[in-house]
């Protein structure tokens, strides 16, 4: 096939009666995943599965904004010129980062009014997290988003890539690094990591901040990589900062529940004090 002729994939997946895009399809389908392994887990847990609806439905829509904002605050310059677009998320622009904070807050609030432990319900929401972030990645895809720089066409090939990925990553004439895929697998990678954890039965918190700590450091490489980050300044991005500091707390949070006895209780315990 001519380069000339390559065809991006059509982002809308649905037209009629209504338009859905594969963006929110793909990140809704992601959602819903890792809802139902939470569930399962929660049961397993000691805790009802319904516990994970329920906080599924405050948590979905305000990550979702915050994502959206923490987006639009570190792109102001176009957003304060161009306000009717900061609605447009399917259009992309949802800051992962963003949507983890509001998704924490969410967590720990509905755990002190339901009187669950906040780290158990983070401990089995992990792996739903983090699977549902390597499913999402593949939204980025098909918006031709979250690419790395400039690459050939051989090289792509030499990493024995499908051939539909090879050409959706033909962008304006020219071929970029599939940054989208790296982080999907190494999410992937994680989703089996934290499964194999949970039979290792850490201290209670610690599942969920090794969720923390792999995420940020593939994100922290990968983001090194991207064309569309967000800066801080001209040389330095928002989202590697947030990765080292997020790597730093979480280790720092591990040592410190172990030594004050905040920890001292299991994941495997089925009790749902803090």
């Amino acid at each position: 096939m001519l380069m000339g002729n390559i065809q991006p994939l059509d982002p809308i997946m649905i037209s009629w009666p209504i338009t859905i895009y594969w963006y929110g399809a793909i990140i809704g389908t992601g959602a819903l995943l890792g809802l139902w392994i939470a569930m399962r887990e929660s049961e397993r847990r000691g805790l009802n599965k319904d516990v994970f609806v329920d906080l599924v439905l405050f948590a979905i829509p305000i990550a979702i904004i915050c994502a959206r904002l923490y987006y639009v605050i570190f792109q102001w310059d176009y957003y304060g010129a161009n306000p009717g677009e900061i609605i447009k998320i399917w259009e992309g622009g949802l800051a992962i980062h963003g949507g983890l904070i509001g998704a924490i807050a969410t967590g720990v609030v509905f755990a002190k009014i339901r009187g669950i432990s906040f780290w158990k319900l983070a401990d089995i929401g992990a792996p739903s997290i983090i699977l549902g972030q390597a499913i999402g990645r593949w939204g980025n895809f098909m918006n031709q988003e979250a690419h790395g720089g400039e690459v050939t066409r051989g090289f792509l090939e030499g990493l024995h890539l499908p051939q539909f990925i090879i050409d959706q990553m033909y962008i304006n004439g020219t071929y970029y690094h599939p940054t989208f895929l790296y982080e999907s697998i190494w999410n992937f990678v994680g989703f089996g990591l934290l499964l194999l954890l949970r039979r290792v039965n850490l201290r209670r918190g610690e599942l969920f901040l090794s969720y923390v700590i792999w995420y940020s450091i593939g994100r922290f490489f990968v983001e090194g990589m991207r064309t569309d980050s967000l800066m801080l300044t001209e040389s330095l991005r928002i989202a590697q900062v947030i990765s080292i500091a997020l790597v730093l707390l979480a280790i720092g949070l591990i040592v410190v529940r172990r030594m004050t006895g905040l920890a001292n209780k299991k994941y495997l315990d089925t009790d749902t004090a803090s």
